[in-house]
């Protein structure tokens, strides 16, 4: 495992998306289909999260490190901002479980659509890491591990996870969900934290902030040493975020319509 390799991190994202406007009326299959291209944006969005990030790891192994840990954190980040633009108003985002799980948590997202996003975001995580397993993998005997594993202490990586997490949480929470943020700028500052964050935590956990983000690589290369920690310290710490904000937010909520807006960018 290079110096920046498994170590070098991401993440994840996410904002609030379009909820059925006028849903009293809308018909069973409507709705069905409303989730399908939600689902689809989701895994779309995590595989192109998960590919562009991981495969600047891989390149960076195989020529040298010449991209170096500030250029894979710029990956991370640049690749988060676009993904958000691109998918934010279709999905909201999420790109991540620790995500959906948080805004499910304050009533931001429909609990019955939890496992549908978790699933799609899984999967997009690990055919992503199979293909960047295939791409790389030319004469070389076998690409590098491109996930996540602790460097110190198990503890060492859960708290910085769990500081990171809250930190991405907190930010994704203000931009997305507070009608006194500028919502154009959500993907900017949330692009903006994936990078601070990688830079911060990379050479301690990986900087995860994602659990799709680890799991993915994990399966493919059948490596899950240390994985509880990135399952369980980032859902936790944006959990925790999401509560911490709603203490910030306006005591009167907007309607789920102004959040879209914001959110969407519209």
């Amino acid at each position: 495992m290079g110096e920046y390799s498994s170590r070098s991190g991401d993440v994840a994202i996410s904002v609030t998306s379009k909820e059925e406007a006028g849903g009293g009326g809308t018909c069973k299959t409507g709705k069905y289909f409303l989730l399908f291209q939600k689902m689809v944006a989701e895994l779309v969005g995590t595989y192109f999260l998960i590919f562009t990030g991981c495969a600047a790891i891989a390149v960076n192994n195989d020529y040298g490190k010449q991209i170096t840990l500030l250029g894979i954190a710029t990956v991370w980040g640049l690749v988060v901002m676009v993904i958000v633009y691109s998918v934010g108003h279709v999905s909201g985002a999420h790109l991540n479980p620790a995500v959906t799980i948080a805004f499910a948590s304050i009533t931001k997202f429909p609990l019955t659509q939890v496992p549908a996003y978790i699933a799609a975001e899984l999967l997009g995580a690990i055919l992503a890491s199979g293909t960047v397993r295939l791409v790389f993998s030319g004469n070389h005997v076998e690409v590098q591990f491109t996930g996540t594993l602790p460097s110190g202490s198990n503890i060492q990586s859960f708290v910085i996870e769990f500081i990171i997490t809250f930190f991405l949480m907190f930010v994704i929470c203000a931009v997305a969900t507070d009608s006194r943020a500028v919502g154009t700028l959500a993907g900017v500052a949330i692009g903006s934290t994936i990078l601070i964050n990688v830079l911060i935590a990379a050479q301690v956990s990986g900087a995860s902030m994602n659990p799709a983000r680890s799991l993915g690589p994990a399966f493919v290369h059948h490596e899950y040493r240390g994985i509880w920690i990135y399952l369980l310290s980032p859902t936790i710490g944006a959990v925790a975020a999401a509560w911490v904000y709603n203490i910030l937010r306006e005591k009167k909520d907007k309607p789920i319509i102004q959040i879209t807006k914001n959110a969407s960018f519209n």
